[in-house]
């Protein structure tokens, strides 16, 4: 009995040590980057009223710290500083500290990224940011290293103390300042081409000819730049794509062994990848690499669309057919230690020939090395006089080595908007490719968030453990909007164009300010927040007004609708000034614009399911066609309920009981076709 007594309080204690540290307040939050500081020292509150209650209270300032689960220097700064019991004593001392997860709350980190951006000329993560007990800020940074860290929190603390009612002042002027440069204008001018080919000669002006991308390093692909140019920069607009396609395919940014981007390159030719990976970049990314495709017809492009949509299937997708929102940087303590190879790992794991023929495809020497493409299969093959079927098999076995080792951290929460962008890459993806499983999953995903996280016309951000909550911002608004267009003309399921109508409407109702025009980023529910943003800058996601712009188009076309193009417009010319003074910084909208203006095809396809009817929609998901609306009927429901929208889809049959095409523009159409070759002819 004393042994077993001994034997429970032993493994009590051992427990314990364990667990580590007693809980914060974190530790009933939903948001793993916020579970990854459960057991700091540091009094840490979610963002809210009872932290901001308390500062007041107190009198005094909030240190707000901003991150994301699956970034490095987020858990470098954790564990160098906020799991240190001496830097923890003097913010808990000082300060009433409030962390934040940007994925989550996208609203609290673009306000205060502003803030840091417009005060010190850069911004990143995790972003540390000193606040008044009202909310404005008074200093910022980003990562602070310990001795570095400890010495602000003095200054800052001392300051406060000394020299409050200055910080005071100072923040209400900053704020004055930022709510000035938010605010567009009143939208009374119109845009010309002048801001488009503003935009082509900049990029022009620093493309990177040997590496492709634009500028130096640190070097992002920023996918809705390379849309841009793929539609508005000719020529040579394409062949810079082309190239920065290529070289990021090639190189570390690329997961040469499972498929997917990294976030971005360290270096300026793409070797060196920070290496989380983001549902962001994989959706935009794979959407560009169709484009790619239907331009030009390379095969290599519809490869890397398919590697991207086929690991985001394996890894990133739920059980329930959400898609989760990243995978982290670090594994086994380190950077990037899942994705390294060394010459003597590759043997072990596959032995000779193929660990030969491994090391040459990827350039892997002695020490752990990125693999990167310094060969393809075709070339390898060659090199050992082996077939490329036998390369590809020895790559799969690589990868399924790979999935022994210790992973990196999965971020499991699904996000609205980013699921749309997904939805849109995998419906796209199952019509260009003729693939029914990316369309499948695109379906299912739709189907999860209207029945997860949509609830009475709101749609909620985030979804993590059976529950959903957060409400959605106009990013998650737009952005799955966008996949449900994108979903309806693929698989011609008016459902989905009802809920992207629907969506739309809530939006205007919840974002819209009404006196410029363009749409608030958030809901403007939450009082601490000192000014709603309307952003139009297109980084490494599109705003979401510049989505939310080609949205209100594209709607219109549907159903001839007036309210929603001058809805559209208005909103393009109340960013017309900063278009036009800044136009690279802007391509989304730029786009959007270019879609208004462009003479936009309706194209509807009539007939039965069934072979004939793939030939023909296939003549259609084959082009790159910006500038144009498809509208598949594939029932007599179906046409009713689209000729309710469209008058003139009532009269549309089928010839000679074969699916038939009806090519029109502005609503006059030319002779219906129920030819795949005479439909390609009228598409060119």
């Amino acid at each position: 009995m004393v042994k077993r007594w001994l034997a429970v309080a032993l493994a009590a204690v051992f427990s314990c040590a364990q667990q580590g540290p007693a809980a914060n307040r974190l530790a009933g939050e939903k948001s793993p980057y916020l579970l990854q500081h459960a057991h700091n020292p540091v009094d840490w509150y979610p963002w809210g009223e009872e932290a901001f209650a308390r500062a007041v209270k107190e009198g005094k300032p909030v240190f707000l710290s901003i991150g994301y689960s699956t970034c490095h220097w987020c858990h470098v700064m954790e564990r160098e500083s906020f799991a240190n019991a001496e830097i923890a004593a003097m913010l808990n001392r000082g300060f009433v500290a409030i962390k934040v997860d940007r994925e989550e709350r996208p609203d609290i980190d673009r306000l205060y990224m502003a803030y840091v951006v417009g005060t010190t000329g850069h911004g990143g993560w995790p972003m540390s940011v000193w606040l008044t007990p009202e909310g404005k800020p008074f200093f910022g940074g980003t990562y602070f290293p310990p001795e570095r860290f400890k010495e602000v929190l003095q200054r800052v603390s001392a300051a406060w103390k000394t020299e409050r009612a200055e910080l005071e002042r100072s923040s209400e002027a900053m704020a004055a300042r930022l709510r000035e440069l938010n605010a567009p204008a009143a939208g009374e001018s119109s845009l010309d081409e002048g801001s488009v080919k503003a935009a082509v000669e900049h990029y022009r002006s620093t493309f990177d000819k040997e590496h492709g991308g634009f500028g130096g390093a640190p070097k992002f692909a920023r996918p809705v730049a390379l849309q841009f140019l793929l539609r508005y920069g000719g020529e040579d607009g394409r062949q810079m794509v082309f190239r920065t396609l290529e070289a990021m395919a090639a190189g570390g940014i690329r997961d040469q062994v499972g498929g997917g981007f990294h976030r971005y390159a360290t270096d300026a030719a793409w070797r060196v990848p920070h290496f989380e990976k983001m549902l962001y970049d994989q959706a935009q990314l794979a959407v560009v690499y169709l484009e790619a495709y239907q331009i030009s017809g390379r095969q290599e492009f519809a490869g890397e669309a398919r590697g991207t949509l086929d690991y985001v299937l394996r890894e990133m997708r739920s059980a329930e057919g959400g898609f989760y929102s990243a995978e982290d940087a670090d594994s086994e303590g380190g950077e990037g230690a899942f994705y390294r190879w060394s010459a003597a790992e590759i043997e072990k794991a596959l032995g000779k020939p193929s660990a030969e023929w491994m090391i040459f495809q990827y350039g892997v020497g002695k020490a752990s090395t990125i693999p990167r493409r310094r060969h393809t299969s075709g070339e390898t093959a060659r090199r050992f006089k082996i077939r490329a079927e036998q390369v590809d098999k020895a790559a799969e076995r690589l990868l399924a080595a790979r999935a022994g080792r210790p992973r990196p951290l999965r971020d499991d929460k699904v996000l609205s908007g980013w699921n749309g962008l997904m939805i849109s890459a995998m419906a796209k993806g199952g019509a260009v490719l003729r693939e029914a499983r990316y369309g499948e999953a695109a379906r299912r995903a739709a189907d999860f968030v209207l029945e997860k996280m949509y609830r009475e016309g709101s749609l909620l951000r985030r979804y993590r453990e059976g529950e959903a909550g957060i409400e959605g911002f106009l990013d998650d608004f737009a952005f799955f909007a966008q996949g449900l267009l994108d979903l309806y003309e693929t698989s011609g399921e008016p459902r989905y164009l009802d809920a992207a109508e629907e969506l739309t409407r809530q939006m205007q109702q919840r974002f819209l300010n009404e006196e410029s025009g363009a749409f608030y980023t958030t809901q403007g529910k939450d009082a601490k927040l000192w000014m709603r943003m309307e952003d139009g800058y297109d980084g490494a996601e599109p705003s979401g007004n510049s989505v939310a712009a080609m949205n209100l188009i594209r709607l219109a076309e549907f159903s001839d609708n007036k309210q929603l193009r001058e809805a559209a417009g208005r909103l393009l010319r109340a960013f017309s000034e900063k278009l036009m003074a800044d136009p690279e910084a802007y391509p989304g909208l730029l786009m959007s614009h270019g879609y208004g203006k462009a003479a936009r095809k309706q194209i509807v396809i009539v007939g039965e399911e069934g072979a004939a009817m793939q030939a023909m929609l296939g003549e259609v998901h084959s082009r790159f066609l910006p500038h144009k609306i498809l509208v598949p009927i594939t029932s007599g429901e179906r046409k009713k309920r689209m000729s309710a929208r469209l008058e003139v889809i009532g009269t549309m049959t089928s010839i000679d009981g074969a699916p038939t095409a009806y090519v029109c523009e502005n609503y006059t159409c030319k002779l219906p076709v129920n030819d795949p070759e005479r439909l390609a002819g009228l598409l060119k």
